[in-house]
């Protein structure tokens, strides 16, 4: 079943393509104090530098990055960095956000070749040797946070960053396929093809926490990861579903659901909305669960937790901010949360 298709729920039959959706208010269900980082202007301005260095994207490119608004989503998620650590991770969501971009138009090849060219980058940095611009960029920030991250960090990082392409590999042989997978198997892949693991890792490395490795792989914590992971990544499924149903991609949770549960749009809509408010339900119970490891480790671990909540927040606020899902529109529609659908392309 394609996401236009007729569905027929009770005796209501639903227009083959429906005219809008209406949003879940998870604004409303999310409490978290959002704060905003004093180094956010200095950072965007830096970055902007560092990727359109050498000419790197031009035109439209260069548009979608200023009407992005990376900077702003940094600024919320990572709100008590100093600024050397903002700008390292300010440029690395700057450049996971191109990742995504050309992970979107690549086959299983391309995937590869670019996973190849980044992880050697990340498990080499000083040795590997490429003139490819994607491997020049990762070398490049990922030399100066190992200045400073702690080692569990480090290694955090470039094993869920690893995750990161094996899964938009699968992704992208799926979209070859035609293949709209069922609910579970789709969950399994979306926490990993969001990229939300790597910046979990940065929330250590830009806070300048060091937590030894058996409290990070303690359930309550890995809980957390997850039940943030979650709120994000099928949050973002809502808001970009617009773009990509006119594009015709189908690696959303919005298909998935409606081809699984045999719903129509809204309804689809509506049951993921309703997972992620679960989602943060589920993160303040775990919350409340935290064991503890002694005064030290526990500063830590609630910093390290504080992080997960400000991406939280921070990302459903940016979402309305930046252009890439509601274009410039986004105010409005955090307002009304209707949304009008965008034709198919041609």
């Amino acid at each position: 079943m394609s996401v236009s298709n007729a569905a027929v729920t009770g005796s209501t039959t639903v227009s083959p393509r429906a005219k809008k959706i209406v949003l879940p208010n998870l604004v409303s269900h999310c409490t978290y104090q959002l704060r905003f980082n004093r180094h956010r202007k200095q950072v965007t301005t830096e970055t902007k530098k560092w990727l359109f260095k050498d000419g790197n994207l031009m035109g439209k490119k260069r548009d979608a990055y200023h009407g992005l608004k990376c900077g702003l989503l940094t600024s919320m998620c990572y709100p008590d960095a100093a600024y050397p650590q903002l700008r390292v991770t300010n440029d690395f969501l700057t450049y996971l956000f191109h990742l995504d971009n050309l992970s979107d138009d690549m086959d299983n090849s391309g995937t590869l070749t670019t996973a190849d060219e980044v992880l050697n980058s990340l498990y080499h940095p000083h040795a590997w040797r490429s003139s490819a611009r994607v491997g020049k960029m990762t070398r490049d920030y990922y030399k100066r946070l190992i200045l400073t991250a702690s080692p569990g960090a480090q290694q955090r990082f470039i094993e869920t960053f690893d995750f990161f392409f094996q899964s938009v590999t699968q992704q992208a042989l799926d979209r070859a396929a035609g293949v709209i997978p069922d609910l579970e198997s789709y969950i399994a892949l979306r926490r990993d093809t969001s990229g939300c693991k790597p910046c979990w890792a940065l929330i250590e490395y830009a806070c300048n926490l060091d937590i030894p490795d058996e409290v990070m792989d303690h359930p309550t914590i890995r809980n957390l990861g997850e039940a943030a992971n979650d709120l994000v990544t099928w949050s973002n499924d809502i808001f970009s579903y617009n773009v990509e149903q006119s594009k015709g991609d189908t690696h959303n949770m919005i298909p998935v659901v409606m081809n699984q549960e045999g719903i129509d749009l809204q309804s689809a809509v509506d049951f993921v909305g309703d997972m992620c408010k679960q989602s943060i339900d589920r993160f303040d119970e775990e919350r409340s669960r935290l064991p503890s490891w002694g005064p030290e480790i526990d500063r830590q671990v609630d910093i390290y937790v504080d992080g997960l909540a400000n991406w939280i927040v921070g990302s459903l606020h940016w979402s309305f901010e930046t252009e890439r899902y509601f274009g410039k529109t986004g105010r409005q529609v955090k307002a009304s949360r209707v949304v009008e659908l965008l034709p198919l392309r041609a």
